[in-house]
């Protein structure tokens, strides 16, 4: 009986606002602190008066104490994710400071990235590109001294990527130069808030995988030969080597890439946005690829860790927890999803 009426809320839940659902995979720079994530996380779901955002739910919060970095997955429909990041974004900035934060991840701003991906065929990613574009737009109105550039269909008409825009702004500078920043929007970036990205794309997930060795030169060469854009690299990936724990994270983004898998044995998941097929590497591949570029260099794989969700499972949890009416679905899951 109740797996009958779970599976009925759920149909009901994707006939509604299921069916304009989108997700904002937010990176803030604080780790350490669970308690002021979760602050931020609840910013995203209550107003100032503690009434709930209808339609809104958190499904997960990935909390790294050596990166002191988290991602809180927000999902709502289209029409009510702009009001629900934007509050979380500001909670977040009046609580990090950026001049007295330290983690071995790259970082730049208390709120570092605002990604908003689609969640079906029902919202395009023109639809979050011009969310995206608002977003950053309220942040630097609201908070005052934020700043922002963007990327993917957010960066009109250019639609650079994220890797790239990185690049351009120093993100990957142990040290960024923040006088040297020409933000898209606000002022010139500085201390305590930093800069913030902003975009929208296909969904990207990440994935990561730690190999036993601290030897970053071995890390960089196997980061270098899984990158999609060496020749024999994975499509889609992009990845960074970061110590992690006593050993080293093949830390990677998976982005989603137009166009169904590519021939071969290895079943890859696969989605549609706007009549466009999409498809993305699934982790158990980067994990086989990790383990045999580590094997070649005599070193071992230790596991693998999956931030928040795919595709597919972020749009199945977000339905239900929005059909069974639940907020802060992180705490109700009853366990911490990696």
């Amino acid at each position: 009986m109740l797996k009958d009426h779970v599976t009925q809320q759920q149909h009901m839940a994707s006939c509604s606002v299921g069916r304009r659902l989108v997700a904002c995979l937010l990176n803030v720079s604080e780790a350490r602190r669970k308690e002021l994530v979760e602050t931020v996380a609840r910013a995203a779901l209550y107003n100032n008066k503690g009434v709930r955002r209808e339609g809104t739910t958190v499904l997960n919060i990935f909390n790294d104490h050596d990166y002191n970095r988290s991602v809180i997955t927000i999902v709502a429909s289209i029409d009510s994710i702009r009001e629900a990041v934007l509050s979380a974004c500001e909670e977040a900035c009046g609580l990090i400071d950026m001049g007295a934060h330290m983690g071995v991840h790259p970082r730049m701003g208390a709120v570092d990235l605002i990604p908003i991906y689609p969640l079906g065929e029902e919202v395009g990613v023109e639809d979050c590109a011009k969310e995206a574009r608002a977003v950053a737009e309220g942040l630097t109105e609201r908070v005052q001294g934020t700043s922002a550039f963007l990327f993917g269909w957010a960066d009109s008409p250019l639609q650079r990527g994220l890797a790239q825009r990185r690049r351009e702004m120093g993100w990957f500078k142990k040290t960024p130069q923040l006088q040297a920043i020409r933000p898209d929007m606000g002022p010139q970036p500085h201390h305590p808030l930093g800069l913030t990205g902003v975009g929208a794309s296909p969904y990207v997930m990440n994935c990561n995988v730690t190999i036993d060795t601290q030897d970053m030169a071995i890390a960089r060469s196997i980061a270098a030969a899984l990158r999609g854009s060496t020749p024999g690299g994975l499509p889609g990936v992009q990845v960074l080597a970061l110590p992690h724990g006593g050993a080293v994270e093949i830390a990677c983004n998976v982005e989603s890439v137009e166009g169904g898998p590519p021939g071969g044995t290895e079943r890859w998941p696969c989605f549609s946005i706007g009549g466009r097929p999409y498809c993305h590497v699934p982790a158990s591949l980067i994990t086989t690829r990790v383990a045999e570029l580590a094997g070649g260099r005599g070193v071992g794989v230790k596991g693998t860790a999956l931030v928040g969700f795919t595709p597919h499972e972020c749009r199945r949890l977000a339905e239900i927890a929005l059909a069974q009416g639940i907020a802060e679905f992180w705490k109700e899951r009853g366990e911490v999803r990696m």
